[in-house]
């Protein structure tokens, strides 16, 4: 093993991977030592706050959490944008330490990328930015942890490029591939939580496609097992996972404290502890400009229960990749906390995100509504907005698991895109059919009034006390009722563009509605001891008003179903139409009955102008109920066109 690392790195330091080993152990250690002196800055700031604790990220990076907690709850304020803390020249001095040991492993084993990293080491002494000394300024603090844009120099910078060009030389110094993972220095009880990592990052590896990352590299430094992972592309994006014995501990890094609490959230069935996602940046720092560093840590009953969480922490990797990508895309389509709840599902899932990026996304979803649903879905308009919150999401989660698919089986982009499509105009139809729904409430009310004036002729029949006032009251708080209903689907139907067809139905069944109310009024107000004949044409006429209700609500019913293509439906709908229209046909002859009768029998003008007038309300709503037919069988015969 030996002879093949000084052969392939042409050099005779056989301990190039104790070397690495050390500058990854010290790459522990200048996180956590850097975001002490963030919190440092912090807490004199806001001394009233309580002191961040990096207790557990202490005893992960083999750090004495003591003398940090000690700097960190004494810093204070110290004048002219400074701080003073106790310990901080010594800090400073283990900062540049652990960048010298990593900076020592690098140019063991690649000279010439060495000699570049120490130029810019020497550079940022030679700016006085690690000076030692138990004041700092503030503005220092934020040139040595920061990221700056546009490519300026940090410390912070230097240490991300050195971790990767040891992630590399541990790589090429490897004794052998274990499941995947270039490893040395193991012992014998190392390989099987080696292998349980590899098995879950394997599982789950093919999910992302043609994106880097995900290489491994495991070895045993300070009496335990360290397994790392680059994860993908994105600095300071790593996690090392140390393991001794039974009990696992998690560092995990990331520039998005969004993706580290979803991260932690995917172990959920695990009792580990997660300590990190409460602190905060120092003030001036600047968010985008620091890493988060999440500590967890899972104390295992056993060997087999040990390596469940490793194949977990595997398995959850490819997850990561690009989610803050797929996070920004989501949102412009649904709300913040759905997009996140998405990628979430995805991930428990396995289906993930990296798919629908790499078919495009975007222009994925984009190029579905455009084709599918370009009046009802404006530009820029989200997806919640127009299907509805659950439909959505439900939405995306589908366009999510149909890429993935699809590039997994080596499908069509094209294919994708109908798919989505398709899939799209199936949730706007089931829009409409909610829609449709709300109309059936309307009907049902129309039918409530009808049946309550049937009932009313009929005690006029049978000569029972019966009191008109209740009918009138009744009638109209269903009429109430009832505008309330068509208000809100008007309001619907627009947010939703709905096509005006179905705010035309509303309107022909509130109508029906208004219609019978009058007719219950006019029926409360009718003498008693009208003629029988009389009451029994006004009792065949609510008999056909029922009929066509019946009617409108069945077609109905039956238009909601035409969309899924069931054939029997549009026939049962287009069935109920032509029922509706005999309805209206048949109250035409009995409001004519009642017209002649009553021009015909000498009665008083109380009984001739009640029974007139209740006679034609009610035929009125049956006119206005075989509009509402002619509107539903438009529909329908759009629905089957299409």
């Amino acid at each position: 093993m030996k002879s093949q690392i000084i052969e392939q790195l042409g050099q005779a330091d056989i301990l190039l991977p104790s070397l690495v080993a050390e500058g990854l152990a010290a790459n522990d250690r200048i996180k956590v030592r850097m975001s002490a002196l963030q919190a440092a800055v912090h807490h004199a700031r806001e001394p009233d706050r309580p002191a961040t604790d990096l207790h557990v990220e202490c005893h992960a990076a083999g750090i004495a959490p003591a003398a940090l907690a000690t700097l960190i709850g004494g810093a204070h304020l110290a004048g002219d944008g400074r701080i003073a803390a106790p310990n901080l020249a010594r800090l400073m001095k283990e900062i540049h330490d652990d960048a010298a040991t990593m900076l020592h492993a690098v140019a063991a084993g690649k000279p010439a990328e060495g000699e570049t990293m120490n130029a810019r080491l020497a550079a940022i002494r030679t700016a006085g930015l690690l000076e030692a000394a138990n004041e700092i300024e503030i503005a220092r603090v934020a040139k040595l942890t920061g990221v700056a844009e546009g490519g300026a120099d940090s410390l912070h910078r230097l240490v991300m490029d050195l971790h990767k060009a040891l992630n590399r030389l541990a790589a090429d110094c490897s004794e052998e591939i274990l499941s995947g993972a270039h490893v040395f220095g193991l012992h014998a009880e190392d390989r099987a939580p080696v292998e349980s990592f590899m098995q879950g990052l394997n599982e789950t590896r093919v999910l992302k496609f043609n994106h880097p990352g995900l290489d491994t590299m495991a070895t045993r430094s300070g009496g335990r097992l360290l397994i790392q992972n680059d994860i993908g592309t994105t600095d300071a994006h790593v996690v090392v996972i140390a393991v001794k014995k039974n009990a696992v501990t998690v560092t995990y890094t990331d520039v998005h404290r969004a993706r580290a609490k979803f991260f932690i959230a995917l172990f959920d069935r695990f009792e580990a502890k997660w300590s990190g996602l409460d602190r905060h940046v120092a003030a001036g720092l600047g968010e985008d400009n620091a890493f988060f560093l999440v500590t967890g840590q899972y104390q295992a009953e056993n060997a087999a229960d040990r390596n469940a969480f490793l194949g977990a922490l595997g398995a959850a990797l490819v997850f990561l990749i690009d989610w803050n990508k797929a996070r920004k895309l989501l949102r412009s389509w649904v709300a913040k906390d759905d997009a996140t709840r998405i990628l979430d599902w995805a991930a428990r899932q396995r289906i993930g995100q990296r798919g629908f990026l790499e078919l495009g996304g975007n222009e994925l979803i984009g190029a579905a509504v455009r084709n599918a649903a370009p009046t009802r879905i404006g530009f820029g308009e989200r997806l919640d907005q127009a299907l509805g919150r659950n439909a959505a999401v439900d939405f995306l989660k589908t366009a999510m698991r149909v890429s993935t698919e699809a590039l997994s089986a080596g499908r069509s982009v094209r294919l994708v895109r109908d798919q989505i499509e398709a899939d799209l105009v199936r949730r706007l139809e089931r829009v409409d059919g909610a829609l449709l729904a709300t109309v059936l409430r309307q009907i049902g009310l129309a039918h409530d009034i009808t049946a309550a004036i049937a009932h009313h002729i009929a005690a006029l029949q049978a000569g029972r006390a019966i009191d008109g006032k209740l009918l009138a009251a009744r009638a109209g708080q269903i009429e109430r009722k009832a505008d309330r209903i068509a208000i809100e689907a008007r309001k619907e139907a627009t947010r939703l563009n709905a096509g005006p067809i179905i705010e035309q139905l509303v309107d022909r069944v509130e109508e029906a509605v208004d219609e019978l109310e009058q007719a219950a009024f006019i029926a409360s107000l009718a003498p008693a001891g009208i003629d029988a004949a009389l009451l029994t044409d006004l009792a065949g006429l609510c008999a056909v008003a029922i009929t066509a209700t019946e009617a409108a609500a069945s077609g109905l019913a039956a238009a909601v179903e035409v969309p899924e293509g069931r054939r029997a439906d549009s026939e049962d709908a287009l069935s109920a139409v032509i029922r509706l229209i005999d309805a209206e046909h048949a109250a035409d002859a009995r409001e004519r009955d009642v017209t002649t009768r009553v021009f015909g029998g000498g009665f008083d003008v109380a009984t001739s102008l009640s029974v007139i007038e209740l006679a034609r309300a009610i035929e009125r709503a049956t006119d206005r109920l075989a509009g509402f037919g002619h509107l539903l069988r438009r529909h329908i015969m759009t629905d089957l066109s299409a």
